[in-house]
């Protein structure tokens, strides 16, 4: 069964190079002592911090850095820009008011990147 995902949960993005840690909107529900997440969780530099670096060439920043790079991929600061909510998240477990966010939910990024979890930030509640 997936896990609740919560403040701290681990990320990574398939163009990042380094994981993120998930910070959900305040919604005063918590899963095992710590702030848990919705779908809904998903807002940039909010919810969902940089993942370093980006390797995406789909990125403008990233296709400009490697076209004055003479074609050699050159990594650029990671700014989120989810498309969102996660999917498909847990729709038996409504947690303010959006299906709660469960470890198998994923997220897509405008340039192609799909963000998945690593961990969930706890290890004691699952979801149905």
């Amino acid at each position: 069964m997936p896990m609740n995902c919560c403040l701290g949960a681990q990320m990574m993005c398939t163009f990042g190079l380094a994981p993120s840690a998930l910070v959900p909107t305040v919604k005063m529900v918590n899963t095992a002592g710590v702030l848990a997440a919705n779908i809904m969780d998903f807002v940039p530099m909010v919810n969902i911090p940089p993942f370093a670096m980006c390797t995406s060439p789909a990125n403008p920043a990233v296709a400009a850095a490697t076209t004055a790079a003479a074609g050699v991929l050159t990594p650029m600061p990671c700014v989120p820009v989810p498309v969102g909510p996660w999917k498909p998240g847990a729709p038996t477990v409504m947690l303010g008011g959006a299906p709660a966010l469960d470890n198998t939910s994923t997220l897509n990024c405008t340039w192609g990147g799909v963000i998945t979890f690593i961990t969930p930030g706890q290890f004691t509640h699952m979801i149905p």
